[in-house]
Formats: structure tokens, sequence, C-alpha cells
């Protein structure tokens, strides 16, 4: 089932809900949208869960305003989405951008009814580096890849698409891969890389007070795997699974082991 919801005036976001039961909300990383998760999609329901995907606000097929790409604002969009849906014992799963919005859900949002976070590849508690903090991109070099989007946007989005796995992947998957990041719109996959550039989690982080898991790709070229230790040392209740084999697509480079920890987190 699919649902159009507005979640700001004259800004609906498309939502894809499949399955019955325990629900998992998931947030997709930058450029994307939730088809990114096809393999979770196939298998959740299956077992006994109810998947739901969002497409936030620029992105896949929901509407794309001129602004709100901040952090407070999309992850105000899952909340009234989560309050539009009622829904009852849920996780809530991030992954890469999708991570720092989750945070700050957790941290502004959480009902009592949010039962757990997940953290997949988050690009958090801060994706570039600053004072106290040398992981991740530089500033400078972000502000590139906004104007690499700016002159060519299908080319830097492959160029970007280039380091997201450490499997070897078809080249009908790259080109899927890459299909996904251009049916957003540039304007939000612009202003979201300005989010992605500026904003710092590093404050709020001792706020999450649902019990956390970590996943995170010991290769990964995107989001540095320290993130995740990051996380670790200031959310409280968390826990952290190494991906070996994997870079930042965790969920494509070992997607049978991926499910399986999920799976196994949800029983």
């Amino acid at each position: 089932m699919a649902h159009y919801i507005e979640v700001d005036q004259n800004v609906q976001l498309f939502v894809q809900d499949i399955g019955e039961g325990q629900p998992i909300v998931f947030i997709h990383g930058w450029p994307v949208n939730h088809e990114m998760f096809e393999y979770q999609m196939n298998e959740l329901p299956q077992n006994g869960y109810r998947f739901i995907g969002i497409d936030l606000r620029g992105f896949g097929k929901s509407d794309k305003p001129a602004f709100g790409y901040d952090y407070d604002t999309l992850a105000h969009d899952i909340k009234v989405i989560v309050e539009y849906l009622q829904l009852e014992n849920f996780y809530l799963a991030g992954f890469s951008m999708g991570g720092p919005i989750a945070i700050r859900y957790a941290t502004k949002h959480a009902n009592d009814q949010f039962a757990r976070l997940l953290l997949i590849g988050a690009a958090a508690p801060s994706f570039t580096q600053r004072d106290n903090y040398s992981y991740g991109m530089k500033k400078e070099e972000v502000d590139g890849l906004i104007e690499a989007i700016k002159e060519d946007r299908p080319a830097a989005l492959k160029d970007f698409g280039g380091n997201f796995y450490h499997s070897d992947t078809s080249e009908a998957l790259n080109q899927w891969f890459l299909d996904l990041g251009l049916r957003a719109s540039a304007h939000g996959t612009i202003a979201s890389a300005e989010a992605l550039r500026d904003e710092d989690l590093r404050g709020e982080l001792e706020e999450v007070k649902v019990p956390t898991l970590l996943m995170h790709g010991k290769k990964d070229q995107i989001c540095d795997y320290e993130f995740s230790l990051q996380l670790k040392e200031g959310i409280r209740n968390s826990t952290l699974i190494s991906f070996e084999e994997s870079g930042h697509g965790l969920i494509y480079d070992e997607k049978e082991k991926f499910n399986t920890e999920l799976l196994k987190l949800l029983k």
C-alpha cells in the first residue's frame, strides 16, 4: 500500500507501506529514495514485519519544495508520518544521511511507541571534519561535490556511486542506483548536501533514550567507519555490528548478513 501524507503546507511525502506486524520505518540516504531498500522490502513482509519506506522531501516520488532540507524539518516530517500512521512499537532505521535525521527524530520527537533506533552506515555525528573531530570529508570537499552537481549532476552522482559498494557490482545495478539518485530534485540534492556539510549532532547523542543498533561497513569510503565508533561512545545503550567486507552499501555488499542480523534483532 502506498500513501501520500501531507507533512507541511502543500508538501506531501510518498510512503511505501508493505506487510503486517511490527513496523520498521526506513529513511534512505543521499541522494536516493526508499527503493534503495529493495532487498529488505522483499524480506521483511515475508517474515511477518511491516516495511515502511519514506521518500524524504525532494527525493523519489515525494513533493520537491524549494525549502526544508535541514535535519530539523526532515525529522519533523518523520514525526508527522509516524503520527499519521499511528505506529506502535516501531523501529526507525536510518541509512547514511537518514542516520542523523533518525537521531534528530530520536532526540526531538520520540514518542512512547518508539522502540529502537537502527543506524546503518550513518553520516553522523558529523559528516564533515571539525575541531576535535578529524573524521569524514573536509567541508571544501563537499563544496566541490555541490559545484560538480551544479555543473553536471548525472556525472557527479555517477562518480559518487562509484565509491558506494565494496563488492563487484553489475553495470545494471550501478545504473539502477544512479537512476534512483536522478529521480531527486537538483535543488533538494544540493540543499541536503549543504545540511550534511553543516550539521553537527555530537552534542545531542546522550539524549538518545532508546536501545540503538549500529551497523557499518569496515571498508566504507563515504561515511568513515570511525563515525560508528563515535556514535557507540556517545549513545548510551548502543551496540555495533561490523561488516568486514562492506563499503558504504552494506545492505547490498553483505545483504544476507545484513538481513539475518536485522531479523535476529526483530525476533
